[in-house]
């Protein structure tokens, strides 16, 4: 059977990959942040996954917006990486898992989710940077497969956080009722606290995303009761994001430890958050 052994939460900043592209991550400005990583890194290289479900919002490089699911999921074999208008980055494509694939669609429309399947799908930095992040140095290959769940963040109405934990919650139980032997990490992908464009530009609410760094551990719930509107109001339009790391955290399941966690403003315009988790089982034992 199918394990989920850790989950990391982090920014996908477009920035952030090009940071790393063109080696920029010891420059003053990019250190800090890059500093930040460093134990998390540590860390997942030693524990690396057979399978990543990675959650992130395309940004309307693969989706328009004449169609927009709320939940997708993608089942192709591989991924390319897409062009958004100034080149491809150079990382290499996405190697899927379309058998998973095929068993959360089926899973998670038996547990009442309607999930759109792409068949085709290239994947933009909402996907490609949190790889990054976990792999600054992949070569010519990533070293996990990938099953991409995407989420709409972008177009109103947006699914709420509450729905969101659900589904992560049917996510886990999917992920662990596949019956091959498979370690799965989870990527719960954007934010923190951002707003791009309108009166409140450049916004960043510190206690907020610190608040929500501590209590996507220790209380999720109390983040779910959250409605968007107030999600847009303390995080800002782009902040919304955040209701991705609660999928990511439902299917981590109760029981689960902090292995590192950090905070750094600004990435770009960007409160940029990394929160990396490792799952339990009821007696207090490392999964997987």
């Amino acid at each position: 059977m199918a394990d989920v052994i850790w989950g990391l939460a982090t920014s996908h900043v477009p920035s952030i990959g090009a940071a790393m592209d063109h080696g920029k991550t010891d420059e003053p400005y990019w250190k800090p942040l890059f500093d930040g990583y460093a134990p998390a890194r540590k860390w997942m290289q030693d524990h690396r996954p057979d399978v990543a479900v990675v959650i992130y919002n395309d940004h309307a490089n693969s989706v328009g917006l004449d169609l927009v699911p709320a939940f997708g999921l993608g089942t192709a074999e591989r991924y390319p990486v897409a062009d958004e208008g100034w080149g491809r980055r150079p990382v290499p494509p996405v190697i899927g898992s379309p058998e998973l694939s095929a068993h959360l669609v089926r899973e998670l429309i038996d547990d009442s989710f309607d999930i759109a399947t792409f068949n085709q799908l290239d994947v933009d930095h909402g996907l490609t940077v949190p790889l990054s992040v976990y792999c600054p140095d992949p070569g010519d290959a990533w070293p996990c497969a990938v099953v991409p769940l995407l989420v709409n963040v972008i177009q109103y109405p947006q699914p709420t956080a509450a729905r969101c934990y659900a589904l992560g919650q049917a996510l886990g139980r999917a992920i662990r009722s596949f019956p091959q032997d498979l370690r799965v990490a989870v990527f719960g992908t954007g934010g923190m606290s951002h707003q791009l464009a309108g009166a409140r530009a450049g916004m960043i609410n510190e206690p907020f995303d610190r608040m929500f760094l501590e209590t996507v551990e220790s209380d999720p719930a109390r983040l779910t009761a959250l409605t968007r509107e107030d999600y847009i109001r303390e995080a800002g339009t782009e902040g919304l994001e955040l209701i991705m790391w609660l999928v990511m955290r439902g299917a981590l399941g109760p029981n689960i430890r902090r292995i590192s966690d950090g905070y750094h403003v600004p990435a770009s315009n960007t409160a940029a958050g990394i929160a990396l988790f490792e799952v339990m089982d009821r007696n207090g034992s490392v999964v997987g």
